[in-house]
């Protein structure tokens, strides 16, 4: 486990549910990560499936106390009154009375639009509906800007990170105000097909995957692979017996060719 700033304990992995179906799949992939050891389960408003996640945990008779439940605000949401209304729904159809964090999906172009969002998580949080707030693809500049404004820092910036999308100015500029990096799209959307990857996973006899979620989690990271096969649910999570030598994490991060696959912060508005 890992602490965040408002001392909550968080798993070091989880299981990402974007674009899983309601049903047998999500009903399974929870099924199984559950089983495999998978305590944090990442979701959010815009993936529209919430209410399969609350089913399936129900399904499977999972525990509340025994997991991390993590939702986030949609863009079309954001604003104070949008963002308090639309928690409320979110709790509905995840079938639970609080979740363990609530994220800002993304910051977008409108700073007061974003300030009046922050304030209804700051609200979330002080009546005690979340354990812990935070935020999502939120470059420097602009958390610096929250930093600036907010009564309670976030705890937590979701970012898309891997060998080929690593930024450093940011990782560092999170550890020194103590905002807990997770990872999404660790797995390079499964394009793991990289000669200088698959030959550093070979030293340790792991799986390509299993190399890049160690990489997340020796720096701290927490990275939220997504898989529905029970196979490589199990493989994803067995990346705890094994240390990266330090001149493969540098390689490792040597890599940065800021490959993003999803829309650029800076420039993203909604």
């Amino acid at each position: 486990m890992f602490r965040l700033n408002n001392e909550t304990q968080i798993p070091e992995i989880g299981l990402g549910v974007y674009k899983m179906e309601a049903g047998k799949e999500m009903n399974d992939a929870v099924k199984y990560a559950y089983q495999s050891g998978y305590r944090l389960y990442d979701t959010a408003q815009m993936y529209k499936n919430e209410q399969a996640l609350g089913d399936a945990l129900k399904e499977n008779k999972i525990p509340r106390e025994d997991i991390f439940l993590i939702s986030k605000v949609n863009n079309c949401n954001q604003g104070y009154e949008k963002t308090i209304s639309s928690f409320k729904e979110s709790l509905q159809k995840l079938q639970t009375e609080y979740l363990d964090a609530f994220l800002v999906h993304w910051p977008g172009q409108d700073k007061a639009r974003m300030l009046d969002t922050w304030k209804a998580m700051e609200h979330l949080y002080k009546k005690g509906k979340v354990k812990s707030i935070g935020v999502c693809n939120f470059e420097i500049s602009q958390l610096t800007y929250l930093l600036e404004h907010c009564e309670i820092k976030p705890m937590i910036d979701q970012i898309e990170h891997t060998p080929l999308m690593h930024d450093e100015k940011l990782i560092s500029f999170c550890k020194e105000n103590d905002i807990q990096i997770m990872a999404w799209g660790p797995l390079l959307r499964g394009n793991l097909e990289n000669k200088k990857m698959e030959e550093i996973a070979e030293k340790y006899n792991k799986t390509t995957a299993q190399l890049l979620l160690r990489w997340n989690i020796q720096q701290g990271i927490i990275p939220i692979p997504k898989s529905k096969n029970e196979q490589r649910l199990q493989q994803n999570i067995d990346a705890f017996d094994f240390e990266i030598t330090k001149e493969d994490m540098e390689e490792l991060n040597h890599m940065n060719e800021n490959h993003r696959t999803s829309f650029d912060p800076l420039t993203f508005d909604f």
